[in-house]
C-alpha cells in the first residue's frame, strides 16, 4: 500500500485516501478519479462471478453506488480497491442467487492433485505487434476468453485476478475473502482447466494458424512478380 501511495505521489496523482477525503465532501472529480482508477479491477472481479460482460458492467455500477453511499464506513483497514472489490463480488453473488444460481466462493474444493509449485501465467503482452500478429492475437484472445468463461465461477474468479489482473496471492485472497492456500490451489486447478479447454479450442481452429495472407502475402507476390519482370520472364502486362 505504501509503495502504491508513493508511486501515485511521484506521478502527481492523489492517493486513494486523499480522493476518499474529497469524495466524502461530495467532490464529483474525486468520485470520477476513483472510478477510473479502479474500473478494471471491479469489472474483472464481477466478471469472475457472472457470465456476461453487460451484467458485469451493471454489477460495477451498482458497486460504485453502494460504495459511495457508504463511504464513511471505509476506515482504511485495507486498500480502497480491495474494499470496493468485495462490494462488487457480493453484489455479483447476490445477482447470481436472484437468478437461482447459488454460489459460495468459500465452498470446499473437491479432491484432486495439484502441482506443488505455482507458476504465473500472465496474459498481458507489451510488444507492439504487426497487423498480422494483431489479428492472430485477437483470435487467440477470443479463444482464451472462451476457455476462461468455461471455468466454474469459484475458479474463474481466482484465475482472472491472478492471471489476468496480475494480483498477488495475498491480494487475491483479500478481495475474495479466501485463504492464501485456497487461492493457490484454485489457481493451479484453474490454470490446468484453461490449458485443457484452450487446447481443445486451438485444435479445432488449427487450420487457421500460419495463414499466409494479408500484407505478407501481398509483399511476396509483389516481390516475385517484380523480380520476374526484371529477368524478362514475364511482360509488363502479365496478370499478377
Amino acid at each position: 500500500m505504501g509503495s502504491v501511495m508513493q508511486a501515485q505521489r511521484a506521478t502527481g496523482q492523489e492517493t486513494d485516501t486523499e480522493l476518499v477525503a474529497r469524495a466524502g465532501h461530495g467532490d464529483a472529480r474525486a468520485f470520477e478519479a476513483i472510478m477510473r482508477r479502479h474500473n478494471r479491477l471491479l469489472f474483472r472481479c464481477a466478471r469472475g462471478i457472472v457470465d456476461d460482460d453487460a451484467e458485469a458492467q451493471d454489477v460495477v455500477q451498482e458497486a460504485y453506488l453502494r460504495a459511495f453511499s457508504t463511504l464513511p464506513l471505509f476506515r482504511g483497514d485495507c486498500a480502497l480497491g480491495t474494499w470496493m472489490a468485495r462490494i462488487a463480488i457480493n453484489i455479483a453473488l447476490d445477482t447470481q442467487r436472484k437468478q437461482g444460481r447459488t454460489l459460495r466462493l468459500d465452498d470446499l474444493d473437491g479432491p484432486g492433485d495439484a502441482p506443488d509449485r505455482e507458476e504465473m501465467m500472465f496474459l498481458s503482452a507489451h510488444a507492439t505487434p504487426t497487423p498480422d500478429a494483431q489479428i492472430e492475437r485477437s483470435q487467440m484472445r477470443a479463444l482464451l476468453q472462451l476457455a476462461i468463461d468455461s471455468l466454474p465461477a469459484k475458479y474463474r474468479s481466482v484465475f482472472i485476478l491472478r492471471a489476468v489482473h496480475e494480483m498477488s496471492v495475498d491480494e487475491t485472497a483479500a478481495c475474495l475473502e479466501l485463504s492464501s492456500d485456497v487461492v493457490k490451489t484454485r489457481y493451479l486447478r484453474a490454470r490446468a482447466m484453461v490449458r485443457d479447454a484452450l487446447g481443445a479450442h486451438v485444435e479445432a481452429h488449427s487450420n487457421d494458424v500460419y495463414n499466409f495472407a494479408g500484407a505478407r502475402c501481398d509483399a511476396v507476390v509483389s516481390h516475385v512478380i517484380a523480380k520476374l519482370r526484371r529477368l524478362g520472364l514475364i511482360g509488363p502486362d502479365s496478370p499478377g
